[in-house]
C-alpha cells in the first residue's frame, strides 16, 4: 500500500487490539470480586496479588514479546515454521522452570527467601502456582498465533478469543462461589490458567485457515533464520523479563513496609486499573508495527495516538474519582471499608499512566521496524533501576505504607522508561517522516517531528 493510513482505517484496526486488552482488565476484578467474598478473603487477595501474579509473570515474561515478534516477522510460511519452532522450545523449558519452582522446596526459598512474603499467604500460594503449571505454554502459543491473525488482517479474531477466555473464566468463578468451600486462591489459580487454555484453542482454531494461505517466499529473498530470531527475540524477551521482575520487587519492597497484608491485599486491584487504563495504549502497539513503513503513516500514527490518550485518561479519571470509589470498590469488587479507603487514598498516583502507555507503544513500534531492539532493552534496565531505587528508599525509610511506594516507584519507572524510547526512537521517526511522500495529505517536509 502507498497511501497513509486514514483515522478510519487505524480505527478499524486498533479498537478490536484494545478492547482485547480492555476485557482482559477484567479479569483482575472479577477475581478479586469472587475471592472478596469466600472464606478468608484477604489473605486469598493477598496471594493472589502478592505471590502468584507476579511469579507467573515472571516464568511467563520471556513469551510475552511472542506477539509482536509474529506480528512484525510473519510474512510467510517458511517464517512461521521457523517462529513455531522456537515457540515451543521456549515454552517447554519455561514450563520447566515452573515445574521446578511450584512443586520442589525452590518455591520457599523463593517465597521466604528472596520475595519474603509473609506466612500466612506461602501455602496458599503455593497451591496456587501448582495449578497454573499450564499458564506459560498456552500463553506462548495463543499469542504466537494472534501475531499471526494481526498480520493478516484478522485482528477482530484476538478480541472474539478474548471473549472466549473472559467466559471460561467467569463460568469457573461463578462455579467456585456457588460451591463456596475452595481455598480462593486455588479459585484464582485455576480461573487464570483455565481462561488462557481456552483461548489459546480458539486461536489455533482460527489461525489453521490463515496458516494455509501464507505465501511462500518468493526467489532471492532472504529466509528467517534461528539465529536471525534470536537475535532479533532476545532483546525483546529480555525486556519482558526485566518488566515483570518488577512485580516481586514490589511484593518483596512492600512486604517489608507497614500495612504490608492490606496492600498486597489491595495490590491485585491496582493492577487492574492500571491495566484498564493502559489497555487503549497498549493496543496501539501493534497497529503501530503493522502500519509505520506507509507514507505519511507517523503524522496519521501521532493524531490517532493523541485521541487514544484523551479517552484513556479520561476513563482513569473515572476510576479515580473519590466518590465513585465506594461504588465500584466496595459494593462491586468486595473491598473492605479499609481497603477502599487505602485505596481511594492513592489512587491518582496512577495518572501519568494511560498517556505514557500511548507514548510507549509509538515509540517502540518505530524501534521494532527498525530492528533496533536493544533500544527497548536499554529503556527497561532503566525502568527497573529507577522502580528498584524508589522501592529501596521506601523500604529503607520505614515510615510509609507500601501501597503507595509501590504505586509511585512504578509511575516513575515508566515516565523515565517512555522518555529513553522517545530519544532512541527519534533518528527512526526522523527517516519515516523525510521518507514519506503521502498521497493522501500532501508535502509535510516541514513539520516537526516529535
Amino acid at each position: 500500500m502507498t497511501d497513509a493510513p486514514s483515522m478510519r482505517k487505524l480505527f478499524r484496526m486498533w479498537w478490536p487490539l484494545a478492547a482485547s486488552w480492555l476485557l482482559m482488565s477484567f479479569e483482575g476484578p472479577a477475581i478479586a470480586l469472587v475471592l472478596a467474598r469466600l472464606a478468608h478473603p484477604e489473605i486469598s487477595l493477598a496471594a493472589y496479588g502478592g505471590l502468584i501474579l507476579p511469579l507467573c509473570f515472571l516464568i511467563e515474561a520471556p513469551v510475552v514479546m511472542l506477539l509482536s515478534a509474529s506480528t512484525a516477522l510473519s510474512r510467510d510460511f517458511q517464517s512461521y515454521r521457523v517462529m513455531r519452532r522456537f515457540m515451543h522450545g521456549l515454552s517447554a523449558g519455561l514450563t520447566l522452570l515452573h515445574a521446578v519452582v511450584a512443586f520442589t522446596p525452590v518455591y520457599y526459598l523463593v517465597a521466604r527467601g528472596l520475595i519474603g512474603a509473609p506466612e500466612e499467604i506461602i501455602e496458599p500460594s503455593r497451591i496456587g502456582m501448582m495449578l497454573t503449571l499450564p499458564w506459560t505454554w498456552a500463553i506462548a502459543y495463543r499469542r504466537f498465533n494472534q501475531g499471526v491473525l494481526i498480520r493478516s488482517g484478522l485482528s477482530l479474531a484476538v478480541g472474539t478469543g478474548t471473549m472466549v477466555r473472559l467466559s471460561t473464566e467467569l463460568a469457573v468463578l461463578g462455579t467456585a462461589w456457588i460451591v463456596g468451600t475452595i481455598p480462593g486462591a486455588a479459585v484464582a489459580a485455576a480461573t487464570l490458567c483455565l481462561g488462557v487454555v481456552a483461548e489459546a484453542f480458539y486461536a489455533k482454531f482460527r489461525v489453521g485457515p490463515v496458516r494455509k494461505e501464507l505465501p511462500i517466499p518468493p526467489p532471492g529473498t532472504p529466509p528467517l533464520t534461528q539465529r536471525g530470531l534470536l537475535s532479533f527475540y532476545i532483546p525483546l524477551s529480555l525486556t519482558s523479563v526485566l518488566l515483570f521482575a518488577a512485580n516481586p520487587l514490589v511484593s518483596a519492597a512492600v512486604s517489608r513496609m507497614p500495612e504490608a497484608i492490606s496492600s498486597l491485599a489491595v495490590w491485585p486491584v491496582v493492577n487492574s486499573v492500571s491495566f484498564i487504563v493502559r489497555s487503549f495504549g497498549v493496543g496501539f502497539s501493534e497497529v503501530v508495527i503493522a502500519v509505520i513503513e506507509r507514507p505519511g503513516a507517523v503524522r496519521q500514527l501521532r493524531r490517532f495516538g493523541i485521541v487514544i490518550s484523551a479517552v484513556s485518561f479520561a476513563v482513569f479519571a473515572v476510576l479515580a474519582m473519590p466518590p465513585l470509589a465506594t461504588p465500584i470498590y466496595g459494593t462491586v469488587v468486595g473491598l473492605k471499608p479499609e481497603l477502599v479507603s487505602l485505596l481511594a487514598k492513592y489512587l491518582w498516583l496512577l495518572a501519568p499512566l494511560p498517556l505514557l502507555a500511548v507514548a510507549q507503544s509509538y515509540c517502540q513500534g518505530a524501534i521494532l521496524h527498525g530492528r533496533r531492539t536493544r533500544s527497548v532493552t536499554e529503556a527497561v534496565f532503566v525502568f527497573l533501576f529507577a522502580t528498584s531505587a524508589m522501592l529501596v528508599a521506601g523500604v529503607l525509610w520505614g515510615g510509609v505504607v507500601g501501597l503507595p511506594v509501590g504505586m509511585a516507584a512504578l509511575v516513575l519507572g515508566e515516565t523515565l522508561r517512555t522518555g529513553w524510547l522517545w530519544l532512541r526512537s527519534r533518528a527512526i521517526r526522523r527517516e519515516l517522516w523525510s521518507s514519506s511522500q503521502p498521497t493522501t495529505l500532501g508535502s509535510d517536509a516541514s513539520y516537526p517531528v516529535l
